[in-house]
């Protein structure tokens, strides 16, 4: 018996490709006119804003929205420090990718890599107070940013099922991202959060302040 030959493709509607096989094209469940038009728009979306709040950052500092992301997440973490590893997970990036953004963000005085206090082989990166008041003085026109690009249009509704589409996909693709469970204690009031649990109002108080979308 001959070895079967490589499928081939075709190029299908709207980019897609459709395998072909020697005995004959594979059924393909094609967007309908409703997912094809929410298709478009979230690739335009994900294409789009990242490319704007990337050149407002770096006009503001010479960085990425990359580069202001990994401020933030220590900014937030307990000792203004995390693990690589963790950094990376937060940071939805390999660790090859985020060892080149922290070695470029140490050039410029902001970050530190040291071994953790646990365990000596563990590298954490750390933030320094020269890093800490380079995002506090980019937070507000950031905020601004995000806000007029993404949040102006929309209403509290909006708003509410961008998040709650949002995290449905997320869960769909990583359903252990940290981004699933991080609602809890940051959507609580922090006044509520007090009258609970002084530690958790503070960590609360602490993420409003220094979070990209944070005030």
């Amino acid at each position: 018996m001959g070895s079967r030959k490589p499928a081939r493709h075709r190029p299908g509607r709207c980019g897609a490709r459709e395998p072909v096989c020697q005995n004959g094209p594979m059924a393909a469940q094609w967007l309908d006119s409703d997912e094809r038009r929410a298709w478009l728009a979230l690739y335009a979306l994900t294409s789009l804003v990242p490319a704007s709040l990337d050149a407002h950052l770096f006009r503001e500092a010479r960085i990425t929205l990359f580069d202001y992301h990994v401020l933030a997440m220590l900014s937030e973490s307990q000792g203004r420090r995390l693990p690589m590893s963790e950094l990376a997970a937060r940071s939805t990036a390999s660790l090859s990718r985020l060892s080149h953004v922290v070695k470029k963000l140490e050039g410029r005085g902001w970050v530190s890599r040291l071994p953790s206090d646990s365990d000596g082989r563990v590298t954490t990166a750390a933030l320094t107070p020269a890093g800490f008041d380079t995002l506090t003085g980019l937070a507000v026109s950031h905020v601004a940013q995000v806000r007029a690009t993404v949040f102006d249009p929309l209403d509290a509704q909006d708003v509410a099922d961008l998040e709650r589409v949002g995290r449905k996909i997320l869960r769909g693709m990583d359903s252990a991202h940290w981004i699933l469970s991080d609602g809890e204690v940051a959507g609580e009031d922090v006044a509520e959060s007090a009258a609970r649990a002084p530690e958790q109002a503070e960590a609360a108080s602490s993420k409003q302040h220094t979070y990209s979308t944070g005030h």
